[in-house]
């Protein structure tokens, strides 16, 4: 039976409240030692837990945690037998921590607990792997790769010919990495596909004629791609991931498509070819992009939004077609203004005037 992941240091509250600069309960002892995380209501005496919303109050006031972050406004509700360390920012405090205690939790390691080259991989002669590198059974590395040191490749990955994988690196178990240059400290989890052939076709009277893709898919520094997630090589230019952004499970990025640093992807989006997405930029989940819009920086897009326009830099759009939220909103409450006055009578006010 799989166990949960356990924590090989234990924290003082002491060291917690320097890393944090929360500030402990008055009378509180630090020499309390702590080891683990956990939910208000399932932890125990060497657990650490967190507030900040007012619906869980009720689970911090019968918590058993032997600490817990609180905002300002929870602290007397608070109870006696935990450390209280009050801070304005309750759960960045606690991720801190979690951090802190599980840091082989940051990256995935070798699935088959082995170091070096296991026996059972195939890794062309003139691949060349660099110090460190890790690479368990079945994965295949091609003819001219280059993996960086300290990388870990997962059973049964594939890593095409002159890929291009630097340093630090995690690729998971059965994922596809061809025609791609991946930068430092980048996480590819499980059965993502980098680099295949975009969706590219000429129709005509006898038949759909392929368009060839003939450019690469570059995921810069720090980015981390979620299971199962595809990224389609360029077609006439390259598809670039900027450095930092989050790519959830289960994304579709085409080709040609750039992508801003640090965005993040929420599952089931889908971003067609040849998109330009800016900085920081927040995709819902199931958001479906059309091809050849721009997305601004730090532009928001709701889940299930459908862009099928242009969104400027720092706009929060919603809904289907995608549109600025707060004319979206207006338009879902006519909508039911509309429908709680029921079929329209004679009285009533002539269409387009809601006065």
């Amino acid at each position: 039976m799989a166990e949960t992941l356990q924590s090989r240091r234990e924290l003082t509250i002491e060291q917690i409240a320097a890393m944090t600069h929360a500030k402990p309960r008055a009378g509180d002892p630090l020499d309390r030692r702590i080891g683990n995380i956990a939910p208000l209501d399932t932890a125990v005496a060497t657990d650490i837990s967190f507030i900040d919303n007012s619906r869980y109050l009720d689970a911090l006031a019968a918590t058993r945690a032997g600490a817990c972050f609180v905002g300002p406004r929870f602290e007397a509700a608070a109870p006696k037998g935990a450390v209280v360390l009050v801070t304005p920012q309750p759960y960045p405090a606690f991720v801190a921590v979690a951090r802190a205690l599980f840091p082989d939790a940051l990256r995935p390691s070798s699935l088959f607990g082995v170091t070096g080259r296991s026996e059972d991989a195939r890794v062309h002669p003139t691949a060349r792997l660099e110090a460190g590198v890790t690479v368990d059974p079945f994965a295949v590395i091609g003819p001219d790769a280059e993996i960086g040191a300290n990388t870990v490749i997962a059973p049964g990955a594939v890593i095409g010919p002159g890929v291009r994988i630097g340093r630090d690196c995690a690729i998971g178990a059965n994922a596809t990495i061809v025609h791609a240059m991946i930068g430092d400290r980048v996480i590819v989890h499980a059965g993502a596909r980098i680099g295949l052939d975009g969706f590219g076709y000429l129709p005509s009277p006898k038949g759909h004629q392929k368009i060839p893709q003939t450019r690469r898919v570059i995921v810069q520094d720090d980015v981390e791609i979620g299971a199962n997630s595809t990224i389609d090589r360029g077609s006439t230019r390259d598809t670039v991931i900027g450095e930092g952004s989050k790519i959830d499970n289960l994304v579709q990025i085409g080709h040609n498509t750039s992508i801003g640093r640090h965005c993040v992807l929420v599952s089931q989006t889908g971003i067609s070819g040849s998109v330009k997405v800016g900085d920081y930029v927040m995709m819902g989940g199931q958001v479906g992009v059309a091809d050849h819009f721009t997305i601004g920086d730090h532009a928001m897009l709701a889940a299930r939004s459908g862009v099928i326009t242009d969104v400027p830099a720092g706009a929060r759009y919603n809904g289907w077609p995608a549109q600025p939220a707060r004319e979206w909103l207006r338009g879902v409450m006519w909508l039911r203004r509309m429908a709680r006055r029921g079929p329209k009578s004679e009285g009533d006010a002539p269409d387009g005037d809601d006065s």
